[in-house]
């Protein structure tokens, strides 16, 4: 496989910013080997600056539910740079997509756009804290919110891939206020509340963790965190930034009826541009500027090609509802894996949720937190990654991603993916 101009960008990236990367786990540093540089999209595929195909499985960590280059979303940013890229000023635009969200959430009331999920998660904490008068959060090993200060304890994504538990440049009594849990265990939640109950402002949670892997929540888990916050006057956040609009038309909350009090969002309502938003209900949210004295600004929130790309991703899974094939396909594929697997002789544990699994190379029979995460043979899923660069298939560059699916999936290309993975087993078995 030719790599000489990827090599080439990558000596020059590195020469002007560090690492040679924009984000940490694009290095490859986990996996080894130079980062492929990547031209263009289309539809399931990737193409590199190489001339290299590969069936794209990263899907930009998970907005483009939709595939590369789906022609509504083309068609509406077309549309919208037209009329100008930013005004700093209101657009219908963040109307219409804002109204779309409350449809998906009925206990949605108002929603505040950003511009990533990291502002998301980080304004929702200064939102709970305002609206609480509490200063303590507590989150779960191995979830990962964004790299706000007070996040960075036992992250999961890049946090975990490069051993990173906190980091440097975050000052002790930043993450002092940050209480952690194992995740999925609500014994341990519900201990710390007994201590702290009367100091928690607020339990962040991703309902169905994607940041460490996929870790599916335990029957009950959600349901206990909803009681335990209710009881002692805390609030609850969902971070569905990766899994709203990607399990369903809503996300874990509404598949599940359970109503947080603060949502984030991200990823698939921007339709693969820029976006973030946390919304509530009215008298949380109109803790805000200007309504309240909450300050949360940004100058190129609601940008207009986002929202404009946004309207047209969610009103295209609205009319299509691609959810159950997605489901159908997914689970075929993993079904598949397994089997390879099993054939081979690999360890392995695959957790699967609509259109995202993960793979774990373990001795265990199930996955169920950081702890099972970390048991995960790296090198294995190392060793994985390279071989199925060389079938034509791209995976995440870290054992602590999602592998996601996009509508774009069809048959023909699962497989082909079932080949390339058949021949990519072989080889590390």
């Amino acid at each position: 496989m030719e790599m000489e101009r990827s090599k080439a960008f990558f000596d020059r990236a590195k020469e002007c910013m560090p690492g040679g990367v924009s984000s940490p786990v694009r290095a490859y540093r986990a996996v080894g080997g130079v980062p492929r540089f990547i031209s263009m999209g289309d539809g399931a595929y990737i193409f590199d600056v190489d001339g290299n195909r590969y069936i794209d499985y990263v899907m930009s960590y998970g907005p483009l539910i939709l595939g590369h280059l789906h022609p509504v979303i083309v068609g509406a940013i077309r549309v919208a740079l037209t009329r100008g890229t930013s005004f700093g000023a209101p657009t219908d635009l963040e109307i219409e997509l804002a109204e779309l969200i409350k449809e998906a959430f009925p206990f949605v009331d108002l929603v505040r756009f950003v511009n990533s999920g990291t502002e998301a998660t980080m304004s929702a904490v200064r939102l709970a804290r305002a609206k609480t008068k509490r200063d303590y959060i507590l989150k779960f090993e191995g979830c990962y919110h964004g790299h706000s200060d007070f996040f960075l304890v036992k992250a999961g994504s890049g946090g975990l891939t490069f051993n990173i538990p906190s980091s440097p440049g975050v000052p002790e009594g930043v993450t002092s206020y940050t209480l952690l849990a194992p995740y999925n265990d609500i014994e341990a939640v519900r201990e710390i509340f007994k201590e702290r109950g009367g100091e928690i402002a607020a339990v962040i949670v991703e309902p169905i963790a994607g940041n460490m892997g996929v870790i599916p929540p335990k029957e009950g888990f959600l349901e206990g965190l909803r009681e335990l916050t209710e009881s002692h006057g805390a609030l609850l956040i969902f971070d569905e930034v990766i899994t709203g609009f990607r399990i369903g038309f809503g996300g874990v909350s509404t598949t599940l009826n359970i109503e947080p009090d603060i949502l984030t969002l991200g990823k698939i309502i921007g339709g693969g541009l820029p976006v973030g938003a946390f919304c509530g209900r009215r008298e949380i949210m109109e803790l805000l500027a200007p309504e309240g004295n909450v300050y949360q600004a940004g100058t190129l929130s609601g940008n207009p090609l986002a929202m404009s790309a946004g309207i047209a991703a969610l009103k295209t899974l609205k009319a299509e509802n691609p959810y159950p094939i997605l489901k159908q396909r997914t689970e075929k594929l993993v079904g598949e894996l397994r089997k390879i697997f099993g054939e081979k002789g690999i360890p392995a544990v695959l957790n699967v949720e609509t259109a995202m699994f993960s793979i774990f190379f373990t001795e265990k029979e199930r996955v169920e937190n950081l702890e099972d995460v970390q048991s995960s043979d790296g090198k294995l899923y190392s060793r994985l990654f390279h071989a199925l660069l060389e079938e034509g298939v791209m995976l995440a560059p870290s054992p602590y991603e999602a592998i996601f699916l996009s509508t774009a999936h069809d048959e023909r290309v699962l497989d082909e993916t079932i080949t390339a993975f058949e021949r990519a087993a072989s080889k590390i078995g």
